[in-house]
């Protein structure tokens, strides 16, 4: 049994359990919920081949609205992701403390619905590759000012690596944090090369503290209804690329428009991002 709150309700828990507190492995919130698609992954390790309850609360205060909207997210994701698994997943939510636009999103993000009286298939439940979220659909905004944008081939990957690094340096990136966003975009151009036009675009920019890098495939198309959210299977020789870069990054955001795919990534400057 998994159970993953904040350090203070761990411990009544323990001191409830008494003895028996071995029996379950504990996690501070802050620590699983601070990535989520790291989150993702570590509840896909944790669960894979063998029968595990988990129970789970998220701390929403101080959270940044994007960084809600992405955990909601995430939550709906889970029951594709970890649907094969021989697992149960209990998500809590404090009625005293959970912001109302939160609490409006939990019977769609979730098949089943616990409360004082019983639990209820909930009604308002949408499959996690229909649902729309705020803003979901609209454009990706312009590039910032001061937009770098470099064209490439298969034959210039190892070139674009260089731009992207050096890109991140002169940015003030903190140097732990370079490698994630050039394996990100290394990750995404072999793709666009290989399985699109065999071309594409990198246009990258600074938003206060944060590097953003728009890789743009001509011949790209949207095509799987949960892209990089669903680890793909060890023997397979694709889809690791969004996977691996929605762990290394902050946020990835996705657009098939006018028949040219656009990945856009964003890492943070610093080595903790909110």
């Amino acid at each position: 049994m998994l159970v993953i709150n904040r350090p203070d309700r761990l411990a009544l828990l323990a001191d409830a359990l008494d003895g028996d507190a071995g029996r379950i492995d504990s996690r501070p919130s802050s620590a699983w919920y601070g990535h989520p698609h790291r989150m993702l992954a570590a509840y896909h390790e944790y669960t894979r081949g063998r029968p595990t309850l988990v129970v789970g609360e998220a701390v929403w205060a101080g959270m940044s609205e994007r960084r809600m909207r992405d955990l909601i997210r995430y939550d709906s994701v889970i029951n594709a992701a970890l649907g094969p698994a021989p697992s149960i997943m209990m998500c809590l939510y404090d009625l005293r403390q959970v912001p109302r636009p939160v609490l409006e999103l939990q019977p769609v993000v979730h098949p089943l619905i616990l409360d004082a009286e019983g639990m209820t298939e909930s009604r308002r439940f949408v499959e996690p590759h229909e649902l729309v979220l705020n803003g979901d659909r609209a454009p990706l905004p312009e590039p910032g000012p001061g937009a770098h944008t470099v064209r490439f081939t298969a034959r210039e990957l190892k070139r674009l690596r260089q731009t992207v690094g050096d890109y991140a340096r002169s940015a003030g990136m903190d140097r732990n944090l370079i490698t994630s966003i050039v394996l990100s975009v290394s990750e995404i151009a072999a793709n666009s090369v290989e399985h699109g036009a065999g071309f594409g675009t990198i246009t990258m920019w600074l938003e206060g503290r944060e590097l953003v890098c728009e890789i743009a495939d001509p011949g790209g198309a949207l095509d799987d209804p949960l892209p990089g959210y669903i680890p793909p299977e060890p023997e397979s020789p694709r889809g690791y690329g969004l996977w691996i870069s929605r762990q290394l990054c902050d946020r990835v955001e996705l657009r098939a428009e006018g028949g040219v795919l656009r990945v856009r990534l964003h890492l943070s400057l610093d080595s903790a991002s909110g």
